[in-house]
C-alpha cells in the first residue's frame, strides 16, 4: 500500500496551511504583541486552545469544532515558527518527522505485518516503540516514559493503566476487575465509619477507587474524562430544572426540604426519557 494518496481536500489543506505559516510569519514580523510571545507564553494559549477543543468535541458541535481546531492550529504554527527562528525546527520538519513515526510504526499498512485486531495494533506500537529506544541506545526505561507529568489526572491514570495492560499487567475477566472494584470501596467505607478518621487514608482510598474505575471504563472503551464530562452536562441540566421549578413556586433553594427536592429531581429526569446526555 503507498504511504501517500494526493487529493483536492489534502492540497487545498496544504495550501492553506502554507497561507497560515506565511501570516504568522508576517506578524512575527510587524505585529509588536506577536513578536513579543516566548515559548512560555504560548504554552498558556496552548493549554486553553486544548481545552476548548475538548469542550466542542464533548458537545459534538462540529461547527465550534472546526473554529477550536483552527485556533489550536494557530498555536501550533506559532510555536513551530518560534522553533523556526531559534534553527531548531519548522512546521515542515514536525510535519515530516510524525510521518516518518506513524510509517514505522504501522508495518500492516505500509509494509508486510499482519495484525488481527486493535490490541494486536497497541501491542506491536509498543514493541516498536521499544526497539526504536534499543537502535537508540537509550536502554531500558520506565514503562511510563514520555508520559507528561502535568497531565490531567484521570488522562495519566488511563495511560498508565493502558500501557501496564499491554505489558501484561491486566485482569484476566472481568468479574476480577470489578471485585477490585467493590474491595476498593469496601476499604474506604471502613475508613469513613472508623473510630479516628483519617482525611489522608480517605484522600487514599478515593484515589484507589478512580483508579479502578479508570481500569473499568478502560477495557470497555470508555474514556472516563468525557464520561465525566457527560455527568456533569446531565448534573447541570437537570439542577438548574429544578432550581426552576423552586424558582417558579417562589420558594428559595435552600428553604426546601431535601425530600422535596428528590422528588423535582426525580420529575427532571424522568421528563428526560430513558437515553439522554
Amino acid at each position: 500500500m503507498s504511504e501517500s494518496h494526493s487529493d483536492p481536500t489534502s492540497s487545498k489543506a496544504a495550501a492553506a496551511t502554507g497561507e497560515l505559516v506565511t501570516l504568522i510569519e508576517r506578524l512575527r514580523a510587524d505585529c509588536p504583541w506577536d513578536r513579543r510571545q516566548t515559548f512560555r507564553d504560548l504554552a498558556g494559549y496552548l493549554l486553553e486552545e486544548c481545552y476548548e477543543t475538548l469542550d466542542a468535541l464533548a458537545r459534538e458541535d462540529l461547527g465550534d469544532l472546526e473554529g477550536e481546531l483552527g485556533d489550536l492550529l494557530l498555536q501550533i504554527v506559532f510555536i513551530a515558527q518560534l522553533g523556526k527562528e531559534k534553527g531548531a525546527f519548522d512546521l515542515g520538519s514536525v510535519a515530516r518527522r510524525i510521518h516518518t513515526k506513524l510509517v514505522a510504526r504501522h508495518p500492516h499498512v505500509f509494509g508486510e505485518a499482519e495484525v488481527k485486531d486493535a490490541a494486536e495494533v497497541r501491542a506491536q506500537w509498543e514493541r516498536l516503540k521499544q526497539e526504536e529506544r534499543a537502535r537508540k541506545g537509550e536502554g531500558e526505561k520506565s514503562p511510563f516514559e514520555g508520559l507528561p507529568a502535568t497531565l490531567p489526572a484521570l488522562l495519566k491514570a488511563s495511560r498508565m493503566s493502558s500501557r501496564a495492560a499491554d505489558l501484561g499487567f491486566e485482569w484476566a475477566r472481568e468479574e476480577d476487575v470489578l471485585a477490585k472494584l467493590d474491595e476498593e470501596v469496601a476499604e474506604f467505607r471502613a475508613e469513613v465509619l472508623a473510630e479516628n478518621v483519617s482525611p489522608t487514608r480517605i484522600a487514599d482510598e478515593i484515589g484507589d477507587i478512580l483508579f479502578t474505575i479508570v481500569n473499568v471504563a478502560r477495557r470497555h472503551d470508555v474514556d472516563p474524562e468525557a464520561a465525566l464530562q457527560s455527568t456533569n452536562v446531565r448534573f447541570r441540566r437537570r439542577f438548574e430544572a429544578v432550581a426552576a421549578r423552586v424558582a417558579a413556586q417562589g420558594r428559595e433553594m435552600t428553604k426546601t426540604p431535601l425530600e422535596e427536592l428528590d422528588r423535582l429531581w426525580d420529575e427532571v429526569k424522568a421528563g428526560e426519557g430513558p437515553v439522554s446526555r
